[in-house]
């Protein structure tokens, strides 16, 4: 007797990661309750702002983070969004366009899926510098004409909506902010979604590839400008988006949108945030909004100290807050962090030395330039200071040099225990290898 061989298919199931269900269940209870703990008008309105910024952040991650195109232009698309969302929404409010409100910045995300197939063919034919060059100058193309065409852009006074369109469905008008919170939250939660599952995808891992080594990439026979070109079109759909969600959200839509500094602040809070991985956008996305809303209400030099993390970010922690975290979580998994604590606070205590000296001669030097008038004394962390007397100068000048010391000598310490954690890891890995 012969037996005929089975041709049943094989069916092997994946277990589930039970760490990726717990971190987006996580994610999306960290914004159904966010905005039930935290309740103030100000608070809310925070949250709100986070939540476009966090979708604004990871779509240009997407160009730089993933595909390594540092963009000088993402702005046009969060903008050009914003305008056809605020566009659709009048349409729906003079009742020539019936389209829900909450599908408004739908049409955000087709605005911004368009213009970045028109402008990402140009663009995505060159890459590094030339490809930065071209997205700067079609961001103050786009700026230029906001000024030039009001009868789209509004001129200087820019374009006013109401998003309370027509009866309110289930109680839901999307007057209160409450209402506008959540709404956001549930766009920023299935986008979020959606843009960490292009990175999971062939698409996603080819951008990386084309990012690390795209001579290799055309070698196997990939078309990098391509590859490129649909990361360039996914990112303008996801700008767009944020950008509906802000016209909803403020109501108004001016030339600021589409210019230099929104674009800038994208680049700038991305990188601080950690562009090498996935969640260091919203990391990003959140010190955004605290430094646009909270830091330049507490101080006129908010610029000023911004620029100046940057620069230190960019000396000691080049990956981000995102890299510091994964860093300190690797020492953690082999038991080498607790050596390192005194470090830290010793690195935290001379940081906040420089930060007090250097702050109160930042904030005399902007106080005799800006609030003459109002005499030569001002308050800083609780302490009176006069800005016309040299006591005040030589003194916090001292601290900060003594700072600097100290914060010097902490480093080279620190970097020391570091490098030898470092090896010490590396053995322990290798040993792991040979058993």
């Amino acid at each position: 007797m012969t037996h005929t061989p089975s041709t049943a298919p094989n069916f092997h199931f994946k277990p589930y990661n039970v760490g990726r269900w717990l971190i987006w269940g996580a994610f999306a209870l960290v914004l159904i309750v966010a905005p039930l703990l935290w309740t103030s008008s100000l608070a809310q309105t925070m949250l709100t702002q986070i939540g476009i910024a966090i979708i604004a952040c990871l779509a240009y991650n997407i160009l730089l983070g993933q595909g390594g195109m540092l963009s000088f232009g993402h702005a046009v698309y969060t903008g050009l969004g914003s305008y056809l969302a605020i566009h659709s929404l009048n349409m729906a409010t003079a009742g020539t366009w019936h389209i829900p409100v909450s599908l408004v910045p739908l049409m955000g995300g087709v605005a911004g899926l368009l213009f970045a197939v028109l402008f990402g063919y140009v663009s995505t034919k060159k890459s590094g510098t030339p490809f930065a060059m071209i997205t700067l100058g079609i961001g103050e193309l786009i700026w230029s004409m906001s000024l030039m065409l009001p009868e789209f852009f509004g001129g200087e006074g820019g374009i006013a909506g109401n998003r309370v369109v027509g009866p309110p469905l289930l109680g839901i008008s999307f007057g209160p902010q409450i209402q506008v919170y959540y709404l956001i939250a549930v766009y920023c939660f299935v986008c979020t979604v959606l843009m960490f599952a292009l990175t999971r995808t062939p698409l996603g891992r080819m951008l990386n590839a084309v990012r690390d080594n795209p001579e290799r990439v055309e070698f196997i026979g990939y078309d990098t400008q391509w590859i490129r070109y649909l990361a360039f079109m996914i990112a303008g759909l996801f700008a767009g988006i944020a950008g509906g969600l802000a016209a909803l959200n403020f109501e108004i839509v001016t030339a600021e949108v589409v210019g230099a500094g929104r674009s800038g602040a994208y680049l700038l809070f991305t990188f601080l945030g950690g562009a090498t991985f996935f969640f260091g956008p919203i990391i990003g996305a959140v010190l955004m909004v605290v430094a646009l809303v909270l830091l330049s209400e507490l101080t006129k030099a908010w610029l000023l100290y911004l620029g100046l993390i940057f620069v230190f970010m960019v000396m000691y922690a080049p990956g981000g807050f995102a890299g510091l975290i994964m860093m300190n979580l690797r020492l953690a998994a082999y038991g080498k962090l607790r050596r390192l604590w005194t470090s830290y606070l010793a690195l935290a205590g001379t940081s906040l030395t420089m930060l007090v000296g250097g702050g109160a001669m930042i904030e005399m030097l902007y106080h005799r330039q800006l609030n003459e008038a109002l005499g030569p004394e001002l308050t800083f962390i609780g302490v009176t200071l006069n800005s016309a007397h040299l006591d005040a100068w030589f003194g916090s000048g001292m601290i900060l040099l003594v700072g600097l010391g100290l914060f010097e000598m902490a480093r080279r310490q620190f970097t020391l225990e570091w490098g030898q954690a470092q090896e010490e890891i590396e053995k322990e890995i290798k040993r792991r290898e040979a058993l």
